[in-house]
């Protein structure tokens, strides 16, 4: 039984139990500002990992930021990583409306957000750190700026579209008592049905309509820190606004 709120249907699934929601959205870039504030709820609580699962070695809280706001911490700046690391919610999504701030501390420089994704499954004496499916890049690769571009990882293993114009971020200088670091970048990725948009600080990076049928359209969200040089991926204001169609998805 469901309740008409503003333009927003919300019911629970008579499948998976889970809440589900309907909007009635057309913008060509979906939810407004304010619709978003409004309507969208936290996924990081501030202060645990709560919803989310991965190698808690390579991630943490970090509560006592300058202006107070939690961020989850991925990566370290003592040791190289060896591998890619994600740290993923318990439950999946299909169509939304994601929007979090992230920025990067230290020598390395690539990171990114996976969406529709899923955990590689590996074998007891070999564990996999791998997930599969669409990435919201983050920092640089193969020696140019990936901010805002859209990788399929650890399935088709390439790029799927980059921006037009690179984005650059700036670094800070490196102290002897403090790490380069870039300023916080608010990112968004909307997906609705085969298509796919990627926001670098208010600016449309990606337009990428999925043509093949047998890409899953729902699937876990995951936080990476890229293998490599002593780096942290620090994420935080973590935010999301399910929309149409939200299809029975079960945790």
């Amino acid at each position: 039984m469901g309740c008409l709120v503003g333009s927003m249907s919300i019911g629970i699934s008579p499948v998976s139990g889970e809440t589900t929601t309907t909007d009635f959205f057309a913008s060509e870039t979906g939810p407004s500002d304010t619709e978003f504030e409004h309507r969208s709820h936290a996924i990081f609580d501030g202060e645990t990992l709560a919803g989310w699962e991965g190698h808690g070695y390579w991630f943490r809280v970090e509560t006592e930021t300058p202006d107070q706001a939690g961020a989850i911490v991925a990566g370290r700046l003592e040791e190289r990583i060896p591998h890619n690391q994600f740290l993923c919610t318990t439950r999946q999504y299909a169509d939304f409306d994601l929007r979090y701030q992230v920025r990067l501390v230290g020598q390395g420089n690539n990171a990114g957000v996976q969406f529709r994704s899923q955990r590689v499954k590996g074998t007891p004496e070999h564990p996999s750190t791998e997930v599969s499916g669409y990435q919201a890049d983050v920092g640089m690769a193969w020696k140019r700026s990936v901010w805002g571009a859209l990788y399929d990882e650890s399935r088709r293993k390439r790029m799927l579209q980059e921006p037009e114009t690179p984005v650059e971020i700036p670094w800070t200088e490196s102290l002897e008592d403090s790490p380069r670091k870039t300023a916080w970048v608010d990112m968004r990725v909307l997906c609705r049905g085969p298509r796919v948009q990627i926001f670098v600080n208010g600016t449309m990076t990606v337009d990428y309509t999925e043509t093949d049928e047998s890409i899953p359209a729902f699937g876990k969200l995951g936080l990476q820190i890229h293998s490599g040089p002593p780096t942290e991926a620090w994420y935080r204001r973590i935010r999301i606004l399910p929309l149409r169609p939200q299809r029975n998805v079960a945790p």
